[in-house]
């Protein structure tokens, strides 16, 4: 019953952002839709689970979901109000909402104008990335209607206060609202492109390894970030950028069955058995790579797939290209300011040169932090330095980074691992 709930709620899950993007394309009452799919997706986790997946599950959702919005609109005192600025806002030949009386799904697939399909997803999200918004708006939005996470998840991720984050989204929300629902122009995309790829890339690091939870790794978030990217990279075949991004998702997701072990405990990269890695995910991710490079100048996302191939193709950790990989970080670091990528030097800097020369990197973006150049005091920070610490065997003071990181981290899994890292210190050197 447990494993038939999981498959309900990942099935649920991918739905979701295709059905809003159905509604919103129909309709175009954000908010609204937002709703009605959420309680369609209700309906179906507590009916589902008793009478059976229905043989449309998308089109059982859109049609539950459509009910629900024409009867919000219709109950609402002020519907003939929302109309008359709708009509002003709305252009000539967007869909409206059907009459009374009329099943919107009910009538076959003629009554969308199309069939509901992934290009309402992309569409979705090239409207979240609307120029109007502000990158961080844009990010958001996102996030809460394309990626499926709650308002919590995201103001974790972005280190603000859930309120804030609320409204946020509720803003954007405001902004886009009354906007066609169709892909933009060439132009208009180009302009949109970053935001769009930034924002995958975000939903996809929150499948890998989950901000906080019970769990190590979401993998309706990172497929569904994979399956966006390659339709994105089907919008754009020669974009180096797009290719770049897909290939570190397979890359890093390809590592997936052997970032665990038997009773869910985590296991570093070093210590992974590598031939638990999915070898076709690698195949295709390190030849994308490479297509990636060939397609134009090195941006961050093509340097992220480099380094990761390179990883990848290592059979042994010990056989890791530790020096190629950090002449890739020192060029990134120059690209980007993301605090991120300078922490991945470090490691890359210790690997080369020792411990202490990683610690020393280390200690600099520590106190880049406290100037507001990085994220200050985030665990991750203090796991690298207990690790190199650990590695240059000063072990009481890796016992007491591994457990500042390990109090910080709202990742049960994470958690656990760096205590158990503490605790195994506690016994080599009491």
């Amino acid at each position: 019953m447990g494993r038939a709930t999981d498959d309900i709620e990942d099935l649920l899950r991918c739905h979701a952002p295709q059905v809003l993007g159905a509604l919103v394309r129909r309709y175009g009452h954000f908010d609204p839709a937002e709703d009605s799919v959420q309680e369609a997706l209700i309906a179906a986790a507590g009916q589902w689970p008793r009478d059976g997946i229905p043989d449309n599950p998308r089109g059982w959702l859109i049609r539950v979901a459509s009910r629900r919005l024409t009867d919000r609109l219709r109950s609402d005192e002020a519907r003939r109000r929302r109309e008359e600025t709708a009509a002003a806002l709305t252009p000539a030949d967007a869909f409206v909402a059907p009459p009374p009386g009329e099943d919107p799904v009910g009538a076959g697939p003629a009554a969308l104008g199309r069939a509901p399909s992934e290009d309402d997803t992309l569409t979705l999200l090239f409207l979240c990335c609307h120029p109007a918004l502000s990158p961080a708006a844009q990010i958001a939005l996102t996030l809460r209607a394309v990626g499926g996470l709650t308002t919590a998840e995201i103001a974790r991720a972005h280190l603000v206060p859930e309120a804030t984050m609320a409204q946020r989204i509720s803003r954007a929300k405001r902004t886009v609202r009354g906007t066609q629902f169709r892909q933009p122009d060439a132009r208009d995309r180009d302009q949109r492109l970053a935001a769009v790829l930034q924002v995958l890339y975000l939903i996809f690091n929150e499948g890998y390894t989950a901000t906080a939870g019970p769990d190590l790794h979401r993998t309706d978030l990172a497929r569904e970030a994979i399956r966006l990217t390659r339709a994105v990279r089907r919008l754009l075949p020669h974009e180096g950028r797009v290719t770049g991004l897909l290939a570190l998702m397979l890359l890093t997701e390809a590592r997936t069955p052997a970032r665990t072990g038997p009773d869910g405990e985590l296991i570093p990269l070093d210590e992974q058995d590598r031939a638990r890695w999915d070898r076709t995910a690698v195949t295709e991710g390190t030849a994308l790579a490479e297509e990636a490079l060939a397609q134009g100048p090195a941006g961050d996302y093509q340097l992220q797939a480099a380094i990761a191939a390179l990883h990848d193709e290592a059979g042994r950790a010990e056989d890791t290209d530790w020096p190629q990989i950090l002449a890739l970080y020192d060029v990134l670091v120059r690209r980007t300011p993301d605090p991120a990528a300078a922490l991945g030097r470090a490691v890359a800097v210790a690997m080369v040169h020792g411990p202490r020369a990683g610690l020393a990197e280390v200690d600099a973006l520590a106190e880049a932090g406290t100037a507001g150049r990085a994220l200050p005091w985030h665990y991750r920070l203090d796991a690298v330095r207990a690790h190199l610490l650990e590695r240059a065997g000063e072990m009481a003071a890796a016992r007491t980074a591994y457990r500042a990181a390990a109090d910080a981290t709202l990742s049960e899994p994470e958690a656990r691992y760096l205590r158990v890292r503490a605790d195994r210190l506690d016994r080599l050197d009491p």
